[in-house]
């Protein structure tokens, strides 16, 4: 009996991507869920989401007799049969059905959207099916609307990821997947690589799954991606995140909870990050020790004892990912898993600066205008509750 926990359980396993002109992202993502992933997740069919340039790159790596990417990763591992040909590549269309080369103004940005949602609706109606979508293709608005559109119709056993690969092999087009023995990469003139030596692996994403907010005829008939937010949008309060620094109440989607010093000010960081439009925050980053005693100073007396152990700590890897763990949890419990989802600390895009691209930013998912820092929150809400009691 497949169980939504266990999506390698179920019958039909569906590893959905969308791509641009680097049809790698196909082989790499197979290569973490059935090689390099714990438990195993092989796919019984792969579908692809593409434009038409996109479409006939992905056809020749990964399908012809020669290179035939994917053909050569099956054969490498010994992986079983999996269905993937010529008709599992879908190149996006508007809705005169002519095909798209790219997306190059907003009509074409609406056919995508609507293109893509409904291959989720489609793909999710089956229940006998666990599907594994990946976003690290295309134009990044291809892969917001693959992971919205799996935020609206997915369900328990359904996963997103991005793949990651360590450099310099993720910015190689001759690479494709970590082969089991020696295959030579050319870098540059005069300088090789061994694509054994790579490392791949799948950054989870976690989504908000709204189906269940969803009318019963959008899930069974054609869904327009428009049509399908309007819908979901009617099912969730808006989102709110007020943060009261003299108190250390934390006040999501109206739940309100404390946390303990150090954890408030590395969440009010997070939220002052959020709500000026900065980047997320990595351990490794120098600047963050000062930015974090900055907020710990609204909390705590800068002349306390406790301010002064806090300085001592600084900031290490260890201490960073215990604080983000503390404040999912907490979140979690109050709100939770559902309603905490957009309000967690996640994962975001990787750096733009190629130095940087390893390390991994984190931060809150909640929109800039939805972040607030009021003093008087926490008293407002403790009179709220007295007076519902």
């Amino acid at each position: 009996m497949p169980q939504p926990d266990r999506p390698e359980s179920y019958p039909r396993r569906i590893l959905l991507a969308v791509t641009g002109l680097s049809p790698q992202i196909v082989t790499e993502t197979l290569y973490a869920l059935a090689i390099a992933h714990e438990p195993a997740w092989v796919p019984t069919e792969v579908q692809v989401l593409t434009t038409a340039r996109g479409a006939d790159n992905a056809r020749l790596n990964l399908l012809s007799e020669e290179p035939g990417w994917f053909h050569r990763l099956r054969r490498d591992y010994g992986l079983p049969e999996i269905a993937f040909g010529p008709e599992n590549i879908h190149i996006m269309r508007r809705p005169d059905g002519s095909t798209l080369e790219d997306i190059l103004d907003n009509a074409d940005n609406v056919a995508v959207a609507d293109f893509i949602t409904e291959h989720l609706r489609a793909l999710t109606a089956d229940d006998n099916a666990s599907l594994h979508v990946s976003i690290a293709g295309g134009r990044k608005t291809m892969g917001f609307y693959v992971g919205y559109a799996l935020s609206l119709f997915g369900r328990a056993q359904d996963r997103l990821s991005h793949v990651l690969v360590s450099p310099p092999f993720e910015s190689l087009h001759e690479f494709f997947y970590p082969t089991p023995s020696m295959r030579v990469i050319r870098e540059r003139p005069g300088q090789a690589l061994d694509a054994k030596n790579a490392r791949v692996w799948l950054g989870d994403i976690p989504f908000v799954r709204l189906r269940d907010g969803l009318p019963k005829q959008l899930l069974e008939g054609s869904a327009r991606f428009s049509e399908a937010v309007a819908e979901a949008q009617k099912a969730l309060p808006p989102l709110s995140l007020i943060l009261d620094p003299a108190s250390r109440a934390v006040i999501a989607g109206g739940e309100s909870f404390t946390l303990k010093p150090a954890e408030f000010a590395f969440y009010l960081m997070l939220a002052e990050r959020g709500r000026k439009h900065q980047a997320g925050a990595h351990w490794s980053d120098k600047a963050l020790e000062h930015e974090i005693r900055q907020c710990y100073a609204r909390v705590i007396k800068p002349n306390s004892g406790d301010f002064v152990r806090f300085e001592e700590h600084g900031m290490s890897k260890d201490n960073f990912n215990a604080r983000k763990a503390h404040i999912n949890k907490a979140l979690t419990r109050a709100l939770g898993e559902r309603r905490a989802a957009p309000y967690l600390i996640s994962a975001l895009e990787p750096f733009s600066d190629p130095q940087k691209r390893r390390c991994r930013p984190y931060g809150l998912l909640v929109p800039a205008e939805a972040i607030r820092i009021d003093e008087t929150a926490s008293l407002q809400a403790r009179q709220r509750q007295e007076h519902a009691r």
